[in-house]
């Protein structure tokens, strides 16, 4: 049986951009602004955990976390990340999108309000606690990523499926500035309240007792969007795809589409309906999966490996960056809050001018240029302007040259999001088949927080001067190098993205060659 298609999915193909569109981006996009501001709002304030619980009065400079604490709270999240997205993956093409979803969401919502409330007043109770509750807040995070892709690809019509999946994570640029700006509120709100001298003028008073409630509401505020959209969530049907070809409910996915776009859509004849959900059932590891899917699989999960890697020691770590060339002064010269002031201020201008801005061109662009070409070219620009930082790195050191530094900075966020960090979510939503779609996605996303974690661990130790580390970490290979190797692994990413498939204007039957048979299937193969 090849080449059938239901007419509630050819309707979802060819439907025209509707209200229903632009809900389902809204509902599915709040999951993701919740996420970026959940996973990248503790790089605003580990600084002033450092300051909190790691002070010694009789030291020059303010305390910090050591080195294994520092990589625990924030790499943490990451893991439980990367353990969400292959449970819920996996659970979302067993369950059904929908069900799962509400239950991520949740999740997100209690371990978010629980990490701002970490227990005790010590180092060891606060600490151990918050990386507690971020490794759980980590694990619902990890279930959005795969159950937002494959609804928003199997809600979506063909022309425009990959700007609308696309929209969905460029919601994560504004979950970035959001944290920026809610670190920026509540820091400048205790400043101004709460007066105090740089530490380098009185260590004991550049740290006032309100400053713990600085970080706890940073980290809370991730509640909220969450919380929002749980409602419309749990009004959205299951899509049509899951409940026609995975439920086998073809009846129920046609009553469910006709209330959604406000059309009737004509039932099959029974036996159509039986030909069509009654395709080959080969699952991931048969050697159909192997021979069909095997190569795209690898596709996905490699660059989205390399992708994060660079990606994620960029912004977790932007804010030792920022030090080192200048543009945030030595942490004596201030008191806690307003080093995190500081911080937030360096993070949302890159957010602005490069992080947000980038989402929105693969948004525009990625039904005209095409998901490959935009994820080559990312990686390409990404691999130039990380040389461009890193062969001449003394030269932006000094002052007069910090804002060349950022521009050049601000321009790899830039074509990281207008390339693979946008692209290699969207393509693992659309070319793997319905029933393992989400499991695949997961599987993808799963390695690309991998490559977050080396990232992020990896970045920490790496960057160290190797003559004057920072206290408590060895000697590293230092900034320069640490660019220079981030360059290389953008460079392997480009050549992994060769063996990305094309999938602009499809549906999504015909990209993962739906109920054909391996007699009637090529093999992969870019197309």
């Amino acid at each position: 049986m090849a080449g059938a298609q239901l007419n509630v999915l050819v309707t979802l193909d060819q439907a025209k951009t509707q209200w229903y569109h632009f809900m389902a981006i809204v509902i599915a996009g709040m999951g993701f602004f919740t996420d970026a501001y959940d996973l990248f709002c503790i790089s605003l304030v580990t600084k002033l955990l450092g300051r909190i619980y790691y002070t010694d009065p009789t030291s020059k400079d303010p305390g910090t976390l050591p080195p294994s604490v520092s990589a625990a709270v924030n790499g943490v999240a990451l893991c439980g990340t990367l353990a969400g997205q292959l449970f819920f993956g996996w659970l979302g093409d067993k369950l059904g999108r929908k069900t799962v979803y509400g239950f991520t969401l949740i999740l997100m919502v209690l371990c978010s309000v629980a990490s701002s409330l970490s227990f005790g007043h010590t180092a060891k109770g606060v600490i151990g606690t918050l990386c507690f509750f971020r490794f759980w807040l980590g694990f619902g995070i990890g279930g959005d990523y795969p159950l937002s892709a494959t609804i928003m690809s199997e809600y979506a019509n063909k022309k425009t499926r990959g700007a609308f999946i696309a929209a969905v994570f460029a919601m994560q640029g504004f979950g970035i500035l959001f944290g920026t700006i809610v670190a920026l509120t509540v820091s400048a709100a205790f400043r101004n309240a709460y007066p105090a001298p740089s530490y380098a003028v009185n260590p004991t008073a550049s740290l006032v007792p309100e400053a713990d409630y600085v970080w706890r509401v940073i980290l809370m505020f991730g509640t909220v969007p969450a919380a929002l959209t749980y409602y419309w969530r749990m009004k959205m049907p299951e899509t049509a795809r899951y409940t026609a070809l995975i439920a086998r409910n073809t009846k129920q996915a046609a009553a469910d589409m006709t209330k959604v776009l406000q059309k009737e859509i004509q039932d099959e004849e029974e036996e159509v309906q039986r030909q069509v959900v009654a395709g080959d059932q080969w699952g991931l590891f048969s050697s159909q999966f192997l021979r069909r899917h095997g190569l795209h699989l690898l596709a996905t999960t490699s660059t989205w490996f390399l992708l994060d890697i660079a990606f994620y020691s960029q912004n977790l770590f932007q804010k030792d960056i920022f030090s080192k060339v200048g543009w945030i002064p030595p942490a004596r010269t201030m008191n806690a809050i307003e080093e995190v002031f500081r911080i937030s201020r360096a993070q949302a201008l890159i957010a602005l001018c490069g992080t947000i801005p980038g989402y929105w061109f693969t948004v525009a662009l990625i039904d005209v240029m095409g998901r490959f070409w935009i994820q080559l070219m990312g990686f390409l620009m990404m691999t130039v302007f990380m040389i461009a930082l890193a062969v001449p790195y003394e030269h932006w050191t000094h002052p007069a040259h910090h804002t060349g530094f950022v521009v050049l900075y601000g321009l790899t966020f830039f074509f990281a999001n207008f390339g693979p960090n946008s692209t290699t979510f969207v393509v693992p939503a659309e070319i793997f088949p319905a029933r393992l779609r989400s499991t695949c996605h997961g599987i993808s996303a799963a390695a690309g927080k991998a490559g977050a974690i080396v990232g992020a661990f990896g970045f920490l130790y790496a960057a160290q001067d190797p003559k004057k580390p920072d206290h408590g970490y060895a000697p590293g290979i230092g900034i320069r190098n640490t660019l220079f190797l981030l360059a290389g692994t953008n460079f392997l990413g480009m050549i992994m993205s060769l063996f990305v498939p094309e999938s602009k204007g499809k549906s999504l039957e015909e990209i993962s060659k739906e109920n054909v048979g391996d007699d009637t299937a090529d093999a992969p193969a870019r197309v």
